[in-house]
C-alpha cells in the first residue's frame, strides 16, 4: 500500500489530517510509512493534480470520493464536505474508509 499526503507549506490543516492517517494505519496494524510530498509552486501543483492542501491519496487514489472528477489544481487550502459542512482536513471516518477500501481492493 502506498499512502501520500501532499500540502503545502504552512498550511495549519495538513498536521490534524496526518496525525488521523497515523492512528488509523496503527488501528489497523499496517506497517506503511506515510510519504510526505510538499508542493512548492503551482507547477507542482498542476503536475502533481493538487486538489489543496492537505491531500490525502491511497495508492495513488484521493480518500475523497469523486475527487478524480474534480479540476482546478492549484496551491490553495483543500475543503471537504461531510455530513452537509465543510471541514478543512478530512475526518477520522473518511480516512479510514479509503484505507479499508483499498484493502479490499488489493485483498490484503
Amino acid at each position: 500500500m502506498k499512502i501520500e499526503l501532499l500540502y503545502f507549506e504552512g498550511c495549519p490543516s495538513y498536521q490534524p489530517a496526518l496525525k488521523y492517517l497515523k492512528e488509523i494505519i496503527k488501528e489497523n496494524k499496517l506497517d506503511v510509512p506515510v510519504k510526505m510530498v510538499k508542493i512548492a509552486s503551482n507547477e507542482d501543483a498542476l503536475k502533481s493534480r493538487f486538489l489543496g492542501s492537505p491531500t490525502i491519496r491511497i495508492n495513488d487514489l484521493d480518500i475523497e470520493p469523486g475527487a478524480q472528477e474534480i479540476g482546478g489544481f492549484s496551491m490553495c487550502c483543500r475543503l471537504y464536505l461531510e455530513d452537509s459542512q465543510l471541514k478543512k482536513y478530512p475526518s477520522k471516518n473518511l480516512i479510514r474508509r479509503a484505507i479499508e477500501e483499498s484493502l479490499k481492493r488489493t485483498g490484503t
